[in-house]
């Protein structure tokens, strides 16, 4: 299953390891192909510049550690977001067919598409039976 994590899940998982965004995150890694695109990569470096700062010498150590499929985002995928900030991020899993987007992101929650599937940490984890 090819996994999209969304920003909000790799902030969430160097700030807090042991969270359950972090464990989702370790599951998408172990059991499917998670990808990241530029724009999580670059959104993820600017969100810790402003709200956590000490960790910005590590991020890229921790992308480093991870396994992943790195994509471009893609201009256009015919669905819209409301947060402008997240229609590159959704353009992106749409054209490279992320089967699912892991986000706490109310936005893309909110979203009524069955392709890719939106899907919070904690049903991600409950989809797998890892709680």
């Amino acid at each position: 299953m090819r996994v999209l994590v969304d920003t909000n899940i790799l902030f969430s998982a160097m700030l807090l390891p042991k969270s359950v965004p972090a464990k989702a995150l370790l599951r998408a890694v172990k059991k499917h192909r998670v990808i990241l695109c530029d724009r999580n990569i670059s959104e993820l470096k600017d969100i810790l510049r402003r709200k956590a700062p000490n960790l910005l010498p590590y991020v890229d150590d921790f992308l480093a550690g991870l396994q992943y499929e790195h994509i471009p985002v893609a201009d256009y995928a015919g669905i819209q977001i409301r947060d402008e900030n997240d229609q590159l991020i959704l353009n992106a899993a749409i054209v490279y067919d992320a089967d699912i987007i892991l986000t706490g992101d109310k936005d893309f929650l909110s979203l009524d598409i069955e392709h890719p599937k939106c899907v919070p940490p904690s049903d991600f984890l409950k989809l797998f039976d890892e709680v």
